[in-house]
Formats: C-alpha cells, structure tokens, sequence
C-alpha cells in the first residue's frame, strides 16, 4: 500500500509503498475513502522539517531540554546517533480520515466489513491507503452523511472540545482569535450552542467566510472594528469567553483575549501558540485560563487508545470517542457544515505536490482533502435501483359524469394552482377536502365550492363514489397517502414528490402491484405547457444526441418556510427537482441512465447532469444566490444543428438551417401570463379517470423520474456518478 511519510532531518516529503498493516485484536483495518490535512499542525511540521538544525531546535526547545538530559546521561556521541537515527526516519502524517472497515479485529463487535467509519489519531488516522485502528478511535459514520464530510471528525473533536473546556451559555458572547481550520468550527458549534461570536484573523477572506457561517462580527485584531463589535454586543463589559485558536509566535492573542475579556472570563487555548501572560491584565480581570486537550478525555493515555478501556460515562461524560460521535451528529443533521470550509480535494498520489503548494503558499486554503483511489471509495456511489413496474392491471371503471374528486391537503399550491382550474371545469365535481385542521377544511370548502369538507381520510378512501384523490400536503407524507389511496381503488394525482427515499418508492409500487392499480399521475405540469408543446413539435424528431441546459433560478426562501425543514421534507432539490428532470426526460424522449451531483459550497446551489441512452446529456443548474429579477427557467436544447430556446414560459425560439440559409422561429404572440401547463395537465388527467384510457404519463416515466431524483442525493453524498440501474 501507499503512505505520506516525511525524512524530519531533510524535509523530504514522500509517497512511499509500505507493508499493510495487520488487523490486530480490538481494532479495524480501515481503507481510506478521505483523509483531511490540518492546515495548521501539519502544515508547521511540514516547516519545521525544512528548517536548518538550528531552526528545528528554536521551534521545539522541549526536545533541546530532553537532548540536553541525554548527553548528562549517556553522553555526547551516544546522544548524537541516537537524535540523527532519529531525525534521519520516515515519519508518518495525518490524523483524521473517514474509510471503510476492510477487517474486524478479535474482540469487535460495533462494526463489520464495509462499514463507513470516521477515525481519529496520529498513529492510526494516518494519510495511508490502509490503517488499523483501535475500537477508541473510530466511530460508525451516520447514514447520509459524506465520507468527506465525515473525514474531518478529528478536527471537529479537537473544536468540540475546546467549547466543552469554556462551558458556553445560552446568550453569551464568545470570541474567536485564529479562524482556520479549528476557529472556523469553533464559530459554528458556538453559534449552534445559542453564543453570538466575534472573529480575530488577519485575512479577510477567513473573516467573511466565519461571518457567512454564524459569526456576528470578523475583524482584523489589530484594527478597532473586532473591539468596537465586542463593545456592541457585551454592553462594553467584554466576551464571557476567549478561544485561542490562533498559531505562531505572536504574544498578540493573549494580549487581546485580556483587553476584551469581562471581569473572571473564561480564556480557552486549543491551538499552539504563545502564551507569555501578561501577569496584570489576567490577575486583575481574575481570568480563568484553561487547555483543551486535543480530541477530549482519554488522549495520550495507552489503555483508553491502545487497549480500548472505555471511561464510564456517568464519571466522563465526553471522551475522544463520544466527541467524534457527537461531531459527526451534528454533521449529519445540519447543526454544522464542514463543505464551504474545502478548499481543495486532491488525489492521494498528488499529496508530494499538494504539501508543497501549501508550503509555498500557492495553495491557500483553509481544507485540504485527499481522495483515495476508486477501490477506496467504491460504497461512496452505490447505484441506485429503478423499480421495475410489474402490474397486471384490474378492469378499469369509466367514471361517470361528473368526475367526483377528493382533495387531501389545500394548501397555498392547492388553492393557487390547481383549484382555480379545476372549479372552471365542467364534468367535475369536488366532492371532499380533507385536511388535518378544521379550519383551513371549512375555508377551502367556501372558497371552491366543495360538497364536503372533514379530517377524517378513512372516509374518504372508503367512499366509493370519490373516482380520484389529489395528494397535496407536504413530501414527508406524498408516499404513504399515495399508497393508501392507491389501494383503496382510486385514481391518484400526487405532486411532486412521488417519494423522498428509495423505500418510500418501492412502497408505492408494491400498493400498485398488490391492488392491480396503477392510475397514477405526478404533477410534473412542465411537459404539459402548451408554448414548450408547439416548441418541441417545431424542433422535431432528433438523428443524434443532445445537450439540454436547463437554468433553475429557484431563489432564497422566507425564513420559516417548511420547505427549509430538510430533516423531515428532504432538500429543495428533492421536493421539486423532478420537475425539470422530467422536462428534460420528456424533451429527450428518453430516462436517464447516470446521474452526476455537485454542490456549491456553503449554500444551495447544484449542478446536475443526467446521462440519456444515446448520449444525450442534460446539465440542470439549480441555484438559489441569483438576483431576483432574472427569470426563473431558461432553457436552451441542443441536436442536429437547431437550438431550441425557453424564456421563462412566455417566449420559445427555434432557429435552424433551412433550404435557403439561416431561419429562425419565435413563439407568434407573448401569452398574458406564464403557463406552465398546470390547466392542460388537470384537463388530461381528468380526461383519463373519465375514459378509463392510459393515464397521461406512463409509470414507468414516474418511476424513473423520480429515482433520478433520488439519485442526486446519493450522488452528492458520494461525491461520485450514480449509475441508475434498471431492475430485469
């Protein structure tokens, strides 16, 4: 296997093959997926090892005192061999990674083979193909979340900690001196924790990104601006806490932590730097200065970390292991986010080069990722499966005039874009709206006439004369209510989403499946819109492949909005993104094949791109830090020397060469308002509940729509394309 090892007498940096290490009793081995570089702490080992002797003794005056203490002991030329022996070796980097459990040591029973854990340790967490690793200093990753998100648990320990030793408050005011690595997550745990934070760092780029993650105020220490917003924010009393996080030289840290400290403060040192206290200003204030140790209780003691001796925890609430625990929750349900901190991610063999641009200050970053080869990472893009549809349809019942249609859920999509169509309709009749309030039951009833309004579902799916449910409430429970409906026999149109996971989805088609019931429709209006109807049939039947672009202007949500409920509704993109997959599939006239994710860092914005059976791509750019004013769907199709344009709903144009030179088409009459086909698609499916003919968009459209939506969410996760994998 490869491993990153550095010489400490030249500085040389190397990829080396070393031996595997082997899978001992009561640990793992581990083959990386991620593995994280400190910015800090290993960048300055990096610099160390450059430095002449001289230097290397000024930077570490611990070991001159030990050297020192050796020649007393042993003399000057035993002393001498043994500190050249000792510089002039192969030392191993790195210490916090997230890979999967290739091997389970005797005595482990937490995790098994192919498992995704975080680990920790500058012995076992190494930058390394493969790695054994204690029971102590790993941890089972939490579903969902990133291997290389999870890869930074280390560094989230070590900040975790350093909150734990301030003993925060709700309410208080903290600030943060260095806003690397570690400050920058000291800011956000801090502002998770209820702390309003201050930020200390000479770059101002550090400063803006620790203000776009939750601090109040970034500044310069050397400038007025960080005491003016400590002044602010405390009532001029000063910040109940101080967080060195800051490395180097300098006495400044400790200088400015006494000056805006408040009487008997709190003044924590995680990171390592100079500490030369200034003996008035602490002794004064009474300031309580405290360590954080690293990763938390358990660190540097052999039977915790070697031989697996676990603390109880009624006596240590926190150690190494539960803060790594802990971390990697707060990752996987958002109270953190580690994506806008990366920088860069670099493939393993290129670490000899990424070190130097880091050294040389090429590279400036505040993250550095390394990512293993593909076998080390094979989980990271699981396929994800398109359920076949196999249904063996019951007689379908005609309904009569009128269709009676049932509605569960009338909220603002309910009201504002499908009942004003369906009142004007005639042949139907809204017979029941059910919704889990009585109130906004009895206002729908008034407003759009219908002829009963309750909470109670199960009267509903027993009444045997509703022909159609519509399933208008909020995703988490489209898939359950599509279900039940499904068997209880009636037609059922759903919004979007059909399904936020795979089981949700298989539970749909194992209703339809079981009841013989597939009259299924999901309100994916956008292949409906009469301007994109007459587009398409002008570009005509295609001889090649495509390339679709699609620019979703989706925009910021109001503060409260439940769409922003991620942890119970899923993402945006997976409450609506199956509109324009399902635009593009039908423009395409194909499902798609592969699915490739990736995210902008810090915010919601995606770039999606679907892979087609005959090479067809289609790029969905989903971004939400657009201005206002831009319209909100552009897209532009791509074949066969025509290029097909979508402004918006209100103006299609197709140009192309003709018989005599270029010609050129525009929609003949800009319509009064946009229209994004929901009318034609209400009109279609009450045309099929009333015929008994097919329903407007085939299942198995549905089906794979709405598993190519799936798919950007474990193509995100994974960091890697997603093969969409048809069930034979």
């Amino acid at each position: 296997m490869k491993q990153v090892v550095q010489n400490y007498k030249s500085g040389e940096l190397a990829v080396l093959d070393v031996p595997v290490p082997g899978c001992k009793p009561g640990g793992v081995l581990v083959r990386s997926a991620f593995s994280l570089i400190s910015t800090g702490t290993e960048l300055m080992k990096v610099s160390e090892a450059g430095m002449s002797m001289l230097g290397k003794a000024r930077s570490r005056p611990d070991q001159v005192a030990k050297v020192v203490q050796s020649v007393a002991t042993n003399g000057v030329p035993a002393t001498y061999r043994k500190v050249m022996g000792k510089l002039d070796s192969y030392t191993p980097l790195g210490y916090s990674l997230c890979g999967m459990v290739e091997q389970v040591g005797a005595g482990i029973d937490d995790v098994k083979v192919g498992d995704l854990v975080a680990c920790a340790g500058n012995e076992h967490a190494l930058h390394a193909e493969l790695n054994w690793v204690p029971k102590n200093l790993y941890t089972p990753v939490p579903d969902g979340l990133a291997p290389r998100h999870a890869a930074f648990g280390t560094v989230g320990s070590i900040a975790l900690q350093g909150v734990r030793q301030g003993e925060s408050q709700l309410g208080e005011v903290a600030l943060v001196i260095g806003l690397g690595l570690i400050g920058q997550l000291v800011v956000q745990l801090l502002t998770a924790s209820g702390v309003r934070v201050v930020g200390a760092d000479p770059d101002p780029v550090r400063c803006e990104l620790a203000e776009r993650l939750g601090a109040a105020a970034c500044g310069d220490p050397a400038s007025a601006g960080v005491e003016a917003a400590v002044s602010d924010l405390t009532g001029g009393h000063g910040v109940d806490q101080v967080y060195l996080a800051a490395g180097g030289g300098t006495n400044q840290p400790v200088e400015l932590a006494a000056r805006l400290s408040r009487d008997r403060g709190r003044v924590v040192d995680i990171g390592k730097c100079r500490l030369d206290l200034p003996w008035n200003a602490y002794y004064e204030k009474e300031l309580d200065v405290r360590f954080s140790r690293s990763y938390g209780p358990g660190r540097y003691d052999p039977e915790y970390e070697l031989e697996g001796r676990d603390y109880p925890i009624g006596y240590v609430r926190w150690t190494e292991r539960r803060n790594l625990a802990c971390f990697l929750d707060l990752l996987a349900r958002g109270g953190v986010d580690v994506e806008p901190l990366i920088s860069h991610v670099a493939d393993f063999e290129d670490a000899v080069e990424t070190y130097q641009s880091l050294k040389d200050g090429e590279l400036k970053a505040v993250a550095v990722l390394f990512r293993y080869p593909e076998q080390a990472v094979e989980a990271e893009a699981p396929a994800v499966d398109v359920p076949a549809v196999t249904v063996k349809p019951n007689p379908v019942r005609a309904a009569k005039s009128p269709v009676r249609l049932a509605f569960v859920g009338a909220g603002n999509y309910a009201t504002s874009m499908l009942l004003p169509h369906l009142t004007q309709r005639e042949g139907v009749e809204l017979s029941t709206v059910v919704t889990t309030t009585a109130l906004s039951a009895a206002n729908a009833k008034r407003k759009f006439g219908f002829a009963e309004a309750t909470t109670d579902l199960d009267a509903v799916l027993g009444d045997k004369s509703i022909d159609a449910v519509f399933v208008v409430t909020r995703h988490s429970s489209h898939a359950e209510l599509t279900r039940q409906a499904l068997l209880a026999g009636k037609a059922v149109f759903v919004e979007k989403p059909l399904a936020l996971t795979e089981d949700e989805l298989t539970g749909v088609l194992a209703a339809v499946e079981e009841s013989g019931n597939d009259r299924l429709q999901v309100g994916f209006n956008r292949r409906f819109a009469p301007l994109l109807q007459e587009a398409r049939q002008r570009f005509g039947a295609r001889t090649g492949p495509a390339s679709l672009r699609y620019l979703v202007n989706a925009g910021r949500l109001q503060q409260g909005s439940w769409y922003l409920q991620q942890g119970t509704e899923g993402s945006r993109f997976a409450g609506e993104g199956g509109h324009f997959i399902d635009t593009a599939s039908w423009l395409l006239d194909a499902d798609p094949v592969s699915v490739y994710a990736v995210a902008a860092s810090g915010n919601e914005d995606l770039q999606v791109v679907l892979g087609y059976p005959d090479g067809s791509t289609a790029t969905i750019s989903y971004v939400t830090t657009g201005a206002p004013g831009f319209p909100k769907e552009t897209l532009d199709l791509v074949a066969d020397g025509k290029v097909l344009r979508l402004d918006d709903f209100v103006r299609a144009s197709l140009y192309f060469e003709g018989t005599v030179g270029r010609k050129k088409w525009v929609s003949s009459r800009l319509p009064k308002a946009r229209d994004k086909g929901q009318n034609a698609e209400l009109a279609a499916f009450v045309k099929a509940v009333r015929s008994g003919g097919p329903m407007p968009v085939p299942l198995e459209s549905l089906v794979a729509t709405t598993a190519a939506t799936l798919a950007v969410q474990a193509g995100l996760a994974g960091g890697a394309p997603v093969t969409l994998a048809r069930a034979r």
